[in-house]
């Protein structure tokens, strides 16, 4: 017998570059197929900047996802708001949550952004958006929690709403807070998730400032900009979109015959209060972590099938993801660690809704039973020479799985993920 009723993932909401359904991420993710391509938002040489590639959703049409959303309503929202609002109307419907299947006070809805609405200020603020201030939908437009507020009122949601701003671990612990309101009772059901829309030339130069291997500058191929693990690695690509899960209380999904992806297990964040830009190095720092998370659901290391990464293809992630391994496996070679894969050269580096990405792609590699590759692993580091899935989609028993995830501020956040009972 479970100590509580388990939480469980029953939609996924996907709104990213060149996916819009989750059969579109699953194709992507799964066959290693990757959606970093020429930048062309803006120009990087102009700036300064030798970025070249990027993960860019373009020519989205919020209709065919809000429906019946106004067109003098969505004319004052942003693109970012509208593909925000659609990602989490798609998780709804496939979870197949009907209006009045849940008393929508006991529904809520949780978003992670690191920069909020970002692009918006940064157009006004350059004089390049005519409508600026004094337009009537800045006031939507310029707070951070709007996506999250305007989602709630178009669907119904009547809960706890709010929007979690921590860099790369706030997808996490969004999780985790989700994880917590239903466990807590307040809660049966909530939408959680994220967006991120960080290219425009203000937050390249903020990652190229803090020098080289950090972003990509990639020029031939674009596809091949993100090789975590890799020895000729450079660093990551941005990307952008907005993705977002239904979780609810198992009974209550069980009992309205709902499909399950997958189960979670604990979501545990920690503050290393070290170094402000660079994560532990020992690996002893996340593996004690990873233990945590497992004591808390009931599991042990020996157990974990596979290992989701941050992968952003920098050397201190790289070498720290592989370091933890070895210090959560000290009795084994390094080709008897668990596989470790990263999804970044698929869709780039998405920030805040990074580990959101790395949830819903876990989940569906433990509903479908297979383990999705990492792409562009061609020269291993000689330190990161393990396990990495590099000859395609695997087919293996997955009962147990861990996301990681690190930011900036000293940050480390881990989520545990079971197959569904």
């Amino acid at each position: 017998m479970k100590p509580y009723d388990g939480v469980v993932v029953t939609g996924i909401g996907t709104m990213l570059p060149n996916t819009t359904t989750v059969g579109d991420f699953w194709h992507n993710i799964s066959g290693g197929h990757s959606q970093v391509g020429p930048l062309t938002r803006f120009e990087g040489a102009a700036h300064g900047l030798p970025v070249h590639a990027a993960a860019e959703l373009n020519d989205f049409d919020h209709r065919p996802y809000l429906p019946e959303l106004r067109e003098s309503h969505a004319a004052k929202y942003t693109r970012e708001i509208l593909i925000a609002m659609s990602a989490v109307e798609q998780a709804r419907r496939d979870a197949g949550l009907a209006t009045g299947d849940l008393d929508p006070r006991r529904v809520s809805l949780i978003m992670s952004s690191s920069r909020g609405p970002f692009a918006w200020w940064q157009q006004v603020l350059s004089g390049a958006r005519e409508d600026g201030f004094a337009d009537k939908g800045a006031m939507f437009r310029g707070l951070p929690g709007c996506a999250a507020s305007l989602a709630a009122i178009y669907t119904g949601t009547q809960g706890l709403v709010t929007t979690v701003s921590n860099a790369c671990v706030g997808g996490h612990q969004a999780i985790g807070l989700a994880l917590n309101e239903i466990r807590s009772g307040a809660a049966d059901a909530v939408l959680v998730g994220g967006h991120e829309f960080p290219i425009v030339p203000e937050v390249a130069k903020c990652y190229h400032a803090t020098g080289s291997g950090v972003m990509s500058t990639e020029q031939e191929d674009p596809r091949r900009a993100v090789r975590p693990y890799n020895r000729d690695r450079e660093g990551f690509a941005l990307g952008e979109g907005s993705v977002v899960l239904c979780l609810e209380r198992e009974s209550t999904a069980r009992a309205r015959g709902a499909r399950v992806y997958a189960e979670v297990l604990s979501a545990k964040s920690l503050n290393e209060a070290a170094h402000a830009t660079t994560m532990d190095l020992t690996g002893k720092v996340t593996g004690a972590l990873v233990h945590e998370l497992l004591e808390d659901a009931g599991r042990h290391t020996e157990e974990v099938d596979y290992y989701c990464g941050h992968g952003t293809a920098t050397y201190y992630n790289d070498i720290a993801e592989t370091r933890a391994l070895r210090a959560l496996y000290p009795s084994r070679d390094d080709g008897e660690l668990p596989p470790l894969s990263s999804n970044k050269p698929i869709y780039g580096h998405t920030f805040g809704i990074a580990g959101i990405i790395n949830a819903a792609a876990t989940s569906l590699m433990i509903h479908h039973q297979a383990i999705a590759p990492t792409i562009n692993f061609t020269d291993p580091d000689p330190e990161c020479d393990h396990d990495h899935v590099v000859e395609g989609l695997r087919p293996a028993p997955l009962d147990l799985a861990v996301s990681l995830s690190f930011a900036f501020g000293s940050q480390t956040a881990v989520l545990a993920l079971g197959a569904a009972r």
